[in-house]
Order: C-alpha cells, then structure tokens, then sequence
C-alpha cells in the first residue's frame, strides 16, 4: 500500500510523450525480452529478501517480488526525474541499456501472460489506486495506468478514515479470496492516495501427498531448539532435484497442475546464510539448469501457514528508493501536482503449504505461495529452516518467495 500525502501546484507533464514513446517501442520491437526481465526480476526479489532477511533474523519471511515490483512500476508511471531513474534502478533496470517505455511493457506482456495461467493453477492479479475524491486526476495517469497495467482507479474520502480502510480492506480480501482480510490497519486524513496491488495464487500439486500418511514430528529451529509440526511424507517420489555440493544445500522443485512450480532449497545443518549471501539470478539458473529427475525415497515437507507483512517504507531505500518517500519527491505526473510523496508502502503476504497443493497471497499497497525439497540417497527431511521460491513456469517470474524458520509460526 503506499499512501500518497497531500500537495499542491500544477506543473506541465510530459506523459504524452512518454506515452507515444511506449507505444513506437511497442510497433518496432519486442519490450524486454523475457529472459531478461526474469533475470531482473529475480534480482530485485533476492536483494528485497536479503534486506528483510537481515531485519528480521530468525523470522518466517514470506512476499511477492511480483506484486512489489507491479505496484512501484505503476507508481513509476506519475514519477518524473530523481524520483523516477530511483524506482526503475531499484527494480534493477539498467536505464541505459532499457528503456522505460520497454520497460512498462515488458511488465505489460507478464501481466497479460499470467493472466492467462490455464485453469489448473488459479493466478490473479491486479491493481488499484484509490484517489481522494477532492483530488483531480490526470486523464493521461489514468488512462497509462489502465493500458498498461489494467489498473483501477477508484475514489475514498479520506476524510473519513474508517470508511477508506473499510472501503481498500474490503477490496484486497475479495480479490485475494480473503486471504489477505485486513491490509491497511490505520489510515489518516492527510492520506490522499492509496495504491494495491495483489495478487492471490492456488494451486494443487501434480503429485500430492496422501494426507494419512501426515504425522507429528520434529523441525529443528536451531540445534537445541525443537517444535513439533505435522509432517507430510512422499514414498519413492520422482521429481527434479539438484545436490549443490558448494552452496550445501538440496534443491528439489515440486510441480503443480499446470503452469507453475515451487523450488525448495534445504541448506545443510548451519548452512542457511551461506545460501543466503549466494542468492543471485545466476544461483537460480544454475540450480534450474542442473535439475534432473530423481527418485526420493522419503521426503518430509511440514504442513504449515505462515504470513508476514511489511513497512517497505523502510527497506526500499537500502535498494536506493528514496526520494519517493522524501519531501523532493516528484510524483507531478499523477496529478499535475507537486510534492505528493509516499508515506506507506505496506505489504501483507500468506502462505498455505497442505497435502495436495498450495494457496498463497500477496497485497501490496505503493502476496504467497509455498511447497517442498529434498537430500541425499534420496532421503529427504524438511525437518530445519528452509526457502521456497513459486514461479509460474511459463514466464519464470518469480511469484513468491518464503523462509520458513517454523512452521508453528503464523
């Protein structure tokens, strides 16, 4: 959620420009091409977990690169200069070599792409912006907003603070099937805008686990400390799995019906920030590119649900978004007015991991998906800390990302 505090002054936009420009790149050649949107994308999600994850030691820690990098994109939309070049260098994107009209519709492509999942896993996504019913929108943001990102923009009267969280809450927990209930917990009146995105995924796993097979067992927290969980457990299954002998760890993808996928990375006994400090679009494709088929004998995956959620207000700037939190924000290109700024950025994100599949969500107001891994001759205990990464399979976007520490944790 960001939450866009109050300004004034008109001053001429150039976002017809910007707007022809996006579409010339569009007639003349492909925006991004996947791959390389991918690569970014997955660089922006593991520089956002290693800042969370350094915040929040020990901690569950499950989000949506997706979602976040959706809901800054459209907010980059109305941002002109510093504040601008921040937000698209902090989603990774080199400005030199990618344009942002390219940029806009590479983003543009995934959206129509996932959209489009087939009627195995459920993916939906979108986003709104939710204006001060005093305030005046520009008809070109609006229309940008719409185009490219299928964007809804709706009125509050923020006025009445209540009523605009009732009004944006109600909202999210419809799209996101209820998942995420409550997203914004206090709203106030000098609040003027409010963006969301979410973004709700579900979806059943290819082979599930036989739910009688389920008992209670221990996940280690550290080396002294135990919790007792519900432990599911796969018999000789064939799935992909990698042995990474220098980072330590087992990597075992289980796929669901359709196009998606979970990867889980197991670090060996106090590996876990060795893995961590390595994560990098590079790691990810070594660990894809090397994945073969192999039968487990036994695998052991914790049923859990876990959820977090976030002030990224103050995570962004280690990414080098700033501005847009400062009073030099320029945002003119929203309303023609000057010093709007964000004051909240809040992502709330869930995680549900069962016996025959996955349902997570994510919201984002400028969510989650989890499930198993593997070890050696091939028996495989998710019995300590352990990532999880869903992507949609075809994209390769990362959708969520999750460290589960302990599974009793909600």
């Amino acid at each position: 959620m960001a939450e866009i505090s109050p300004a004034v002054l008109c001053q001429p936009d150039d976002i017809l420009g910007r707007d022809t420009a996006v579409q010339e790149n569009q007639n003349n050649r492909t925006p991004v091409d996947n791959l390389a949107l991918t690569s970014t994308n997955t660089d922006f999600a593991f520089s956002l977990y290693k800042e969370l994850a350094s915040k929040n030691p020990d901690k569950n820690i499950i989000f949506s690169p997706f979602s976040i990098s959706i809901a800054l994109a459209v907010l980059s939309l109305g941002a002109r200069s510093k504040t601008l070049e921040e937000i698209l260098e902090g989603l990774k994107f080199n400005l030199t070599e990618t344009p942002e009209a390219d940029i806009h519709r590479g983003f543009g492509h995934l959206l129509h792409m996932l959209s489009h999942p087939g009627d195995q896993v459920q993916i939906r996504t979108g986003s709104a912006m939710f204006i001060e019913k005093h305030l005046q929108i520009l008809a070109e943001f609006k229309e940008k907003a719409r185009v490219l990102y299928q964007a809804e923009i709706s009125t509050a009267d923020f006025q009445q603070p209540h009523e605009a969280k009732k009004l944006i809450n109600d909202y999210v927990s419809k799209q996101t099937q209820g998942k995420i209930s409550e997203l914004i917990s206090d709203l106030d009146e000098q609040t003027l805008m409010v963006l969301v995105n979410y973004i709700y995924f579900k979806g059943k796993w290819k082979t599930p686990f036989e739910p009688h097979f389920t008992r209670e067992s221990d996940f280690y927290l550290d080396e002294k400390r135990t919790v007792k969980v519900p432990m599911m457990y796969h018999m000789f299954l064939t799935t992909p799995y990698f042995r990474d002998e220098d980072l330590s760890c087992s990597v075992v993808e289980l796929k669901y019906t359709g196009n998606a996928s979970a990867l889980f990375i197991l670090p060996d006994e106090g590996r876990m920030q060795q893995v961590e400090a390595s994560l990098q679009p590079e790691t990810l494709k070594k660990w894809k590119d090397s994945l073969r088929s192999r039968k487990i004998d036994d695998l052991y995956m914790p049923k859990f649900s876990i959820s977090s959620d976030y002030s990224l207000e103050n995570i962004l700037p280690q990414l080098g978004i700033k501005e847009v939190f400062s009073k030099q924000a320029d945002l003119s290109g929203i309303t023609g007015a000057k010093d709007l700024r964000v004051s909240q950025v809040v992502h709330k994100a869930v995680l549900d991991v069962a016996e025959t599949g996955t349902e997570a969500a994510a919201a984002t107001g400028c969510c989650s998906d989890g499930s198993a891994l593997i070890l050696q001759p091939l028996k495989i205990y998710f019995n300590r800390p352990f990532l999880v990464m869903i992507s949609d399979t075809n994209t390769q976007t990362p959708l969520f990302m999750a460290k589960v520490t302990n599974p009793k944790e909600n």
